[in-house]
This record gives C-alpha cells, sequence and structure tokens, in this order.
C-alpha cells in the first residue's frame, strides 16, 4: 500500500501543475480576446508581445535610450478598466516615481518601449496587472487593466 501511495504522489503533483497551466493559459486567451475587442471597438491597433502584453506608442519620445529593467522612472498615468472606470491615476502635474524592477509585470516590460517624453497606452492581461489575488478588494481579480503613460524621466 505505501508503494502505491510513492507511486501515485508524483502523479498528483503533476495532474494538479497542469490544471494549474490551464487554468492560467484559458484566463490568458480569454484577457487577450478582451483586449483584441476594446482595440477593434476603438479602430486601434496595438503591437502584442508574448507575454500578451499589448502596447500603442502614441509618441516615442526624444532620445535613443530605453528605460532598463532596474530604472528609476517618472510617468504620469491613468489606469482604467475595459468598461472605461478609472481605478488609479498620478496626481495632477506630478508624475508618480517607481524604480521598474518594484512594479506590476506589464509595468516593467511595456514602459521599456517609450523613450523619455514618450507617451501611449498599456494593455495587460490579468497576469502582467494582479491576477487571480489582487492585493485589494477594489481590484476584481483577473482583471484587464489598461494604462494612458507619458514617460516623463528616466534614471535621473
Amino acid at each position: 500500500m505505501r508503494w502505491l501511495f510513492l507511486v501515485l504522489l508524483p502523479g498528483l503533483g503533476l495532474l494538479l501543475a497542469c490544471r494549474k497551466d490551464d487554468t492560467e493559459s484559458r484566463q490568458l486567451e480569454a484577457d487577450i480576446l478582451q483586449i483584441e475587442a476594446w482595440l477593434d471597438a476603438r479602430g486601434l491597433q496595438a503591437i502584442r508581445t508574448g507575454s500578451g502584453l499589448h502596447y500603442i506608442v502614441h509618441e516615442p519620445g526624444e532620445g535613443t535610450s530605453f528605460p532598463g529593467p532596474g530604472s528609476r522612472v517618472a510617468v504620469h498615468y491613468k489606469g482604467t478598466y475595459p468598461d472605461g472606470s478609472v481605478f488609479d491615476a498620478s496626481a495632477a502635474g506630478q508624475p508618480a516615481v517607481c524604480y521598474l524592477d518594484q512594479v506590476i509585470a506589464g509595468w516593467r516590460e511595456g514602459i521599456r518601449y517609450f523613450r523619455k517624453g514618450g507617451r501611449g497606452l498599456l494593455l495587460l492581461p490579468s497576469r502582467l496587472a494582479y491576477g487571480p489575488h489582487p492585493p485589494h478588494p477594489s481590484i476584481p481579480p483577473n482583471a484587464v487593466m489598461i494604462f494612458e503613460i507619458e514617460l516623463v524621466d528616466f534614471d535621473f
């Protein structure tokens, strides 16, 4: 009987890991459909990365350099859900200042596509935002998030 437990236990772990991967992949597919429907409804085209991030550069910004993974950035932003409701924004006239290695994955990846002064949109599938376990009850689980951003400065 004990040998049966030792044989079945690794298989059970593998089965549970596959279910988690399947759930995450189905959620990503649903998020991408939601993002693409939002873009289509507005007649917009975005670049989609391998992670599922979609981004649009309205103004590329100046210079030739982009922020790196640990860059300190100053960003004006407004965060909305696809229904248009605003959940967060930088203070009027005051950019938010943070290090890219200390923010959500969608910002770590997406802000690096902009140069100083660049403006555009970041459309994040939920896994690049807060996923199924957001840090605050006001954020729904698996929420797609859309950020209008302006990269004011970096590494200052």
